[in-house]
């Protein structure tokens, strides 16, 4: 393996990775190497290729082992990829062959049983352990240097006192990573501490580290001290992942889960109370370089290389329009692409989808991409698909807190999936700016969907929650549960439509599902992927890298059935779904009823299982402390005053809530929701556009 500075120096930055059946490789790109170079961290030192990511991970009974399939020795031959299995990662610039493929057989991950609170060890303090990693680099973002550092870094890890020192070196400074303390407290036993969000004291989930210095033979024992949620997929059966750059290079073999002794459990009886995470492994080598991550990583960087082999890409470009919807507070791209087949758009509907406005959701963006691989493909479906809508994808929102490793936030330090409703383009520049191109787009055509892409810590499977209208007629409210019903008859084995949800809480109306919606498009939803797996159809098993790219795949179908013109399949659905809501209200599946008189929650339990967090509030503009206090005093003063003289009857406040009187206001908005959906029906466009492929290299 080359160092990093020459792989770089033979070839362009930025050039298109290799393609293999008209699809772009999948591998990891040395993420790390090229990452790292580019920040100035660990200048020189040669980082390893990505392998591909193993199979699904299935959950084997108590006292099974994980079994490792054998390896042959491809060196030298170009193998056809194995059905389902990304190739491997070729460094741009290299001429050396690629990685092995993984076996065609999947990898056997177990999933132990988790340990209950009582069995769990009490891990040290500080006090009674030894600190061999700190990252202090404070609460906040403050600038970044193109090209990096100017100098050496100093580094947060202890030294070895000798060849015979077993003590680990974490390292965590690189994209996306996570990890700002560690505590040896045993031989083999050390207690973590993530990095809450930049300018938040909480959102501690997302976690992404690197060790050094391994032994083989001991059994170690991670405690991660300072978890956010009370409840987590870890007290159910999941498990960290879990990377080994010797495995990597002889072996093939990619992420895996890994940990026995798996427990997540209350640790602090203060305020807020902070849980912990508990698990035990075996490295495979000694002297090995392994990394752990709380989901299959997918960073900017990723991104903007998979983008630009698009744009390299003759066959795919011509359907796709690559633009900047705006620009991040810390100043990166947010990509917007336009997808559609060539010549006129006129009298084509909308479909709008994003994904990543929360960082440490990076499922999301593997669906997406499985999604936009289907899209840009030569089959036949999807080039149905290009001729009957234009796409519009926005692939990651929230760009800054994927970078700096945050698990929920933006630089702004409130979650962006709570600011549609409020957002401010000076803080919240993707929100405010994929909200004002649905509005414009509502103009022109028929948004006949919005789907924003999330991750799920909670609860197992895929779903969805969707928006229910309390004063929406029968078939309206039906319709709402065809499309979810629709996906989970395409992937049963996936989807799981008795875990979805379709009520309007107050405290998710500050959501990109809830905001479209009331935007005036009528089927908005947020697909939930589940950090750990499914346990339908009997296949209890760890979500791989596949299964989430494949529910892009399967969207893909389930758009096209929602939207046949034949009625058959939507008319089945209907029937269905009004059965279910019969059962599940106690009544007798039949014709003739209506749903119209009943409330959304007498229809189903809450959605307070949804990855939500109380972040709601005025959000705080990205200036000085003492700029924001005076920017929350002044919103503040002015919403009391406006509702105070609108009580009164001063119909002279220019705010648009104070524009009728309190008791008119819902009747008003009731009104102009319908004429926006009516509008939203009826409008085509008279103007079209060409798709312009544009490329992505800087000017």
């Amino acid at each position: 393996m080359e160092p990093a500075g020459r792989c770089a120096a033979q070839g362009r930055e930025g050039a298109p990775g290799r393609f293999w059946g008209g699809q772009v490789l999948k591998p990891y790109d040395s993420f790390i190497r090229t990452h790292l170079r580019f920040y100035g961290y660990f200048r020189g030192e040669p980082w390893p290729l990505r392998p591909p990511v193993p199979g699904p991970c299935p959950l084997l009974p108590p006292g099974c082992s994980a079994v490792l399939p054998k390896m042959r020795s491809w060196a030298g031959k170009r193998l056809p990829c194995p059905r389902g299995k990304p190739p491997g990662s070729i460094p741009r610039g290299c001429s050396s062959s690629p990685l092995p493929h993984p076996c065609a057989r999947p990898l056997l991950c177990p999933l132990c049983p988790p340990m209950g609170p009582e069995q769990a060890l009490c891990p040290l303090g500080e006090e009674q352990g030894t600190v061999v990693y700190h990252s202090s680099p404070g609460s906040c973002f403050t600038h970044a240097r193109v090209g990096g550092a100017p100098g050496p870094l100093s580094s947060p890890a202890a030294p070895l006192e000798g060849p015979q020192d077993a003590t680990l070196l974490f390292e965590s400074r690189f994209e996306s990573g996570n990890l700002q303390k560690a505590i040896k407290v045993g031989p083999y036993e050390y207690v973590l501490m993530l990095r809450p969000d930049l300018y938040t004291a909480k959102h501690t989930q997302w976690f992404y580290f690197r060790v050094q210095n391994t032994r083989q033979e001991p059994l170690y024992r991670f405690t991660i001290a300072n978890m956010a949620k009370p409840k987590s997929l870890y007290g159910q059966g999941l498990q960290p992942l879990f990377y080994s750059q010797q495995d990597a290079q002889s072996r093939g073999v990619g992420w895996r889960r890994v940990g026995t002794d798996v427990c997540y459990y209350r640790g602090s009886a203060g305020e807020p109370p902070l849980f912990r995470l508990s698990w035990t492994v075996r490295f495979p080598h000694d002297g090995d370089t392994c990394f752990f991550a709380a989901g299959y990583p997918y960073t900017y960087s990723d991104l903007g290389r998979y983008l630009r082999a698009l744009a390299a890409d003759q066959a795919r470009s011509q359907y796709c329009t690559v633009r900047a919807l705006c620009r991040s507070l810390a100043g990166n791209t947010v990509p917007l692409l336009t997808i559609t087949g060539p010549g006129s758009t006129a009298g084509k509907r909308t479909v709008v989808l994003s994904a990543r406005v929360h960082p440490g959701e990076s499922g999301g963006s593997w669906a997406m991409r499985g999604f936009l691989d289907f899209l840009l493909s030569p089959h036949e479906d999807a080039q149905l698909l290009r001729r009957l809508f234009v796409f519009k994808v926005v692939p990651m929102l929230n760009p800054d807190g994927v970078v700096v490793g945050n698990s929920r936030c933006s630089l702004a330090g409130r979650d962006p999936n709570r600011a549609y409703g409020k957002a401010l383009p000076g803080s919240f520049p993707g929100v405010w700016h994929l909200r004002a191109m649905v509005q414009r787009e509502l103009v022109e055509r028929e948004v006949v969907l919005y789907c924003d892409f999330h991750g799920h810590s909670r609860k197992n499977n895929v779903f969805m929650y969707g928006c229910d209208g309390s004063r929406d007629s029968t078939r309206t409210r039906l319709r709402q549960r065809v499309f979810p019903l629709m996906l989970s008859k395409n992937a049963p084995d996936k989807f799981s439509f008795s875990s979805c949800k379709f009520q309007v809480q107050k405290s998710k109306e500050g959501t990109g599902r809830v905001s479209m919606w009331r935007l005036g498009v009528s089927h908005s939803y947020t697909l939930e992927v589940a950090f750990s797996g499914s346990t339908l159809g009997g296949r209890s098993s760890h979500f791989s890298v596949e299964d989430l790219e494949s529910l892009g795949r399967l969207l893909c179908d389930t758009l096209l059935d929602f939207c046949d013109p034949a009625p058959a399949k939507l008319q089945q659905c209907l029937v269905e779904a009004d059965a279910l809501l019969q059962r599940r209200m106690g009544r007798e599946p039949g014709p003739g009823g209506s749903w119209s008189d009943v409330s959304p929650s007498e229809l189903e339990s809450s959605t307070s299982g949804s990855d939500s967090s109380v972040s709601d509030g005025i959000p705080d503009d990205f200036h000085s402390p003492s700029q924001q206090v005076s920017l929350h005093v002044s919103l503040i003063l002015r919403w009391q005053g406006c509702r105070a003289r609108v009580e009164h009857g001063d119909r002279g406040c220019r705010c648009p809530s104070a524009t009728l009187p309190l008791a008119q206001m819902e009747p008003h908005r009731k009104k102009q929701l319908q004429r926006r959906r009516a509008r939203n029906v009826l409008r085509r466009t008279k103007r079209s556009h060409t798709s312009i492929p544009v490329s992505l290299e800087p000017p």
